[in-house]
């Protein structure tokens, strides 16, 4: 059984292993229309079914790495980190990967545009700009395939934050995952909007990770979920190649109500909802009912984020006056505090 450090040195195999001065990388968040949820192998992030998602534009996260003196440093939009943090340890882990020997440490700087660990696909952002930022410091040149399983390594949806647009994620086959890999989509659609309804920007009780893992290994409901994928990904692929957006819509909130549904079924209950969430759920369902063309999707936290198109944003942004509006294919509307 492979494990990431035989991933990395498969991958790096040739190439420079001397750092320059600095590294510095942006990645968008992004956000899965189809979602992921379940690994078959959880030391190589490799996944039970494929995905596929939309970036976020310019929301996402910006990694400026050096070599370091000491021991690790992690600043984190602008605040020294403990070295005994989650996200310093998370950080420091996947940096192991990559040093020569243990006299190397490094120096990082990370930003997010989105607030982090509250089910806005920071993880995400992070590790796929933490493996762009490492590219340039070393000088790998590695190619797009090869970046998407470095940054799965360190979370598994970060694969698909090494791109914008649609991203499909796909899930492999092979034990040792170098069949899994995102891997950006033709489509376009300028008109697409999403809007991020911000519930709660607090670091959430229960990481996506432990909330994946007791899920899987505890819901009496989760061995419906790969059917359901399998469903629904070609619903998706779909409606892109046709624009038709109530079919997006309309798979995409089902999926994600299913992968909740797997989740509230596990024991002890995985619940990221908080009361303000189901009534913007329900606040969505009264406005398709009246004739407004909306729809939700929902990661592993409580916050939603809604999909509609140009011509309705003003229609929707009067619904919820502080929606965050993002065009994906375009320049976003609003910013997100972090």
């Amino acid at each position: 059984m492979s494990s990431k450090l035989d991933i990395v040195a498969r991958i790096l195999s040739g190439r420079g292993t001397k750092p320059g001065e600095a590294g510095r990388a942006f990645a968008p968040a992004n956000i899965a229309l189809v979602k992921y949820w379940g690994k078959r192998d959880e030391e190589l992030n490799l996944p039970v079914t494929s995905s596929l998602s939309v970036s976020l534009g310019a929301l996402g996260s910006e990694v400026t790495i050096r070599r370091g003196h000491g021991a690790d440093t992690v600043i984190l939009n602008g605040e020294t980190l403990p070295a005994d943090s989650s996200f310093a340890r998370r950080v420091s882990a996947y940096l192991d990967l990559f040093r020569q020997d243990s006299s190397m440490v490094f120096h990082l700087d990370a930003r997010n545009t989105i607030p982090t660990a509250a089910g806005f696909a920071s993880s995400a952002s992070g590790f796929a700009a933490l493996v762009r930022s490492l590219d340039q410091l070393f000088g790998w040149d590695l190619d797009a395939r090869e970046l998407s399983i470095l940054a799965r390594l360190g979370s598994g949806s970060a694969c698909r934050s090494l791109f914008h647009g649609f991203v499909e994620w796909h899930a492999g086959e092979a034990e040792d995952g170098m069949d899994s890999y995102a891997k950006p989509l033709a489509e376009t659609w300028p008109d697409l909007r999403m809007g991020l309804v911000v519930i709660s920007s607090e670091e959430k009780a229960i990481s996506s990770r432990a909330g994946m893992k007791r899920t899987v290994e505890t819901s009496p409901l989760y061995t419906a979920w790969p059917s359901k994928v399998a469903e629904d990904l070609p619903e998706v692929r779909a409606a892109l190649r046709e624009r038709d957006f109530h079919r997006l819509g309309r798979t995409a909130e089902s999926n994600a109500l299913a992968m909740h549904a797997t989740m509230i079924a596990a024991w002890p209950p995985v619940i990221y909802w908080k009361p303000e969430s189901l009534a913007a759920m329900k606040r969505v369902a009264a406005l398709r009912e009246q004739g407004l063309a909306v729809y939700f999707t929902m990661d592993a936290g409580p916050n939603l984020k809604l999909l509609f198109e140009r011509k309705d944003e003003g229609a929707v942004a009067a619904e919820f006056p502080a929606l965050a509006v993002v065009a994906p294919f375009g320049e976003g509307r609003h910013a997100i505090d972090s």
